[in-house]
C-alpha cells in the first residue's frame, strides 16, 4: 500500500495519497491535530501509523547567538552552518570586541562558541564566561580550538564539545555542528505540543519541511522541466526558504553535501506578514519596485487579494536580494549563472507566471544589469515536498 504523506504548513495541510496531492486551508482558531482530523480523518483512517509520513514547517524554528574569533573564518563558517541548518541567527559577537557587546535580552535556543585552529590556545577566557552568564540560553556548543577545550568545560556548565569547524588549512568542517543543530531542530519539533500530538497518527519521525524539500533537490531535474544550475524558492505563510547547490556559492566556503538551504524566518506572507512589510520598507529598491508594479506604498497596509499578490512578489525580490552581492549578511549565490528558478509553496496558489516573471525581470535588470532572466518554473501542485518525502520514506520503510 502506498504511504500517506502529510505536510503540516503554517497556512495549508497538504496530503499526497496514490500520487494525488490535495490541499486544505488551515483553521487557525483550532488545534492542528483537531483541524487535521476533521479535514483528513477519513484518509488517515485508511492507513496504519507505520504507513503515514509527516513533515511540518509550523513549529517556527530555533534561535542562536554566535561568539566567534574572526569575521573571515570562524564566525563566517558558523553563520553559514547555522543558516543551512534552519536556525535563525539573532546576533553575532566578535570575541576581540566582547567588551563592547550587549547580551541579547530574549531567550536564545542555542549559543555557538567558535574560534582558533587546533593546537593554539587562549581565545576564550573569564570574560567569555562572564558574558555568557548574562545570556538566557537553553543549549551551548563549542566548536573551536581543541587547545581551549579544558578551559571551556571548566568555565561553562553543560557545554557540548564538538570538532573544530575550522581545519588546519582554514577550510570549513561543517558535519558535526550541522548534525547537532539539525538534531536540535528535530527535537524542537517534537517538543512542540501541537506537533507532538501528531505522533498519535504516525509511527515515523516527523521531519521539518525545509529538510524534506532539500532532500528532493537531487531528483528535481528528473521530475520537472528544469536545467542546472537552479534554485528552489519556497514561499509560505511563516517562512521563506531558498534551496541551492553549493557550486552556486560565491565564497571560499566548502563543505560536505551537494545542496544547502537558507531559512528566512521573517519573510512569510501570513504569520510573519508584518516583518515582511518592515523588511520591504527598509530596502532601497522596494519603492521603485512598487512603482514598476503600478502600485503605491499604501498597498502594504491593505488586506486584499491584490495586496497579498504584491506581498508575495516582494518576498521573491527580497529573498533574491538577500543572497545577491548587494547583501553581505548571508551566503552570496551566483545568481547570474542560474538557468532555472523554481517557485513552490503557498505562493503558487496566488501568483501566475506573469506576476513572478515581472519580479525576475526587475531584479535581473536593476540589480544584476542582465536583460535575460532564468527559466521560471512554478510548482503549482506543490509536488516538490512529495519527492523529498518519497526519498525519506523509502529509507524508513523495511
Amino acid at each position: 500500500m502506498n504511504p500517506l504523506m502529510l505536510d503540516i504548513g503554517s497556512t495549508y495541510f497538504k496530503v499526497m495519497e496514490n500520487g494525488r496531492v490535495r490541499h486544505w486551508f488551515r483553521d487557525f482558531t483550532r488545534p492542528i491535530h483537531d483541524d487535521l482530523m476533521d479535514k483528513c480523518g477519513g484518509l488517515v483512517a485508511r492507513h496504519t501509523p507505520e504507513n503515514i509520513f509527516i513533515c511540518s514547517s509550523a513549529n517556527g524554528g530555533l534561535s542562536t547567538l554566535i561568539l566567534g574569533l574572526s569575521e573571515s573564518f570562524s564566525l563566517k563558517y558558523a553563520v553559514n552552518i547555522a543558516f543551512n541548518s534552519g536556525i535563525n541567527i539573532i546576533d553575532t559577537v566578535l570575541l576581540p570586541r566582547l567588551a563592547e557587546a550587549t547580551p541579547p535580552k530574549e531567550q536564545v535556543d542555542v549559543v555557538i562558541l567558535v574560534g582558533g585552529i587546533d593546537g593554539v590556545a587562549g581565545f576564550f577566557g573569564p570574560e567569555t564566561a562572564a558574558f555568557l552568564r548574562q545570556v538566557d540560553y537553553s543549549n551551548i556548543v563549542y566548536v573551536g580550538s581543541d587547545a581551549d577545550i579544558d578551559f571551556v568545560k571548566e568555565a561553562i556548565e553543560n557545554v557540548v564539545i564538538l570538532d573544530n569547524i575550522v581545519d588546519g588549512k582554514l577550510k570549513m568542517r561543517d558535519k558535526g555542528l550541522k548534525t547537532y543543530l539539525t538534531d536540535l531542530y528535530q527535537a524542537d519539533i517534537m517538543g512542540k505540543e501541537e506537533i507532538k500530538r501528531l505522533y498519535d497518527i504516525t509511527a515515523n519521525q516527523i521531519f521539518s519541511t525545509p529538510y524534506i524539500v532539500n532532500q528532493a533537490l537531487p531528483a528535481i531535474s528528473q521530475k520537472l522541466d528544469v536545467a542546472d544550475p537552479f534554485i528552489v524558492i519556497d514561499i509560505g505563510g511563516a517562512t521563506t526558504d531558498i534551496h541551492y547547490s553549493r557550486d552556486l556559492v560565491s565564497d571560499n566556503i566548502t563543505g560536505e553535501g551537494g545542496y544547502d538551504r537558507l531559512v528566512f524566518k521573517k519573510l512569510g506572507v501570513y504569520k510573519s506578514r508584518e516583518s515582511l512589510i518592515h523588511t520591504a520598507r527598509q530596502n532601497e529598491y522596494v519603492f521603485e519596485l512598487l512603482e514598476y508594479l503600478g502600485v503605491t506604498e499604501d498597498i502594504l497596509e491593505k488586506q486584499s487579494e491584490e495586496a497579498t499578490r504584491v506581498l508575495m512578489q516582494l518576498a521573491i525580490f527580497l529573498v533574491l536580494y538577500k543572497v545577491s552581492r548587494h547583501h553581505g549578511e548571508y551566503v552570496e549565490l551566483k545568481l547570474e549563472n542560474l538557468n532555472s528558478i523554481v517557485l513552490t509553496g503557498g505562493i503558487t496558489k496566488v501568483l501566475d507566471e506573469e506576476d513572478a516573471e515581472a519580479i525576475l525581470r526587475f531584479f535581473y535588470k536593476k540589480l544584476l544589469h542582465f536583460h535575460q532572466i532564468p527559466q521560471l518554473v512554478l510548482d503549482h501542485d506543490y509536488e516538490i515536498w512529495t519527492y523529498g518525502m518519497e526519498a525519506v520514506s523509502a529509507k524508513e520503510r523495511p
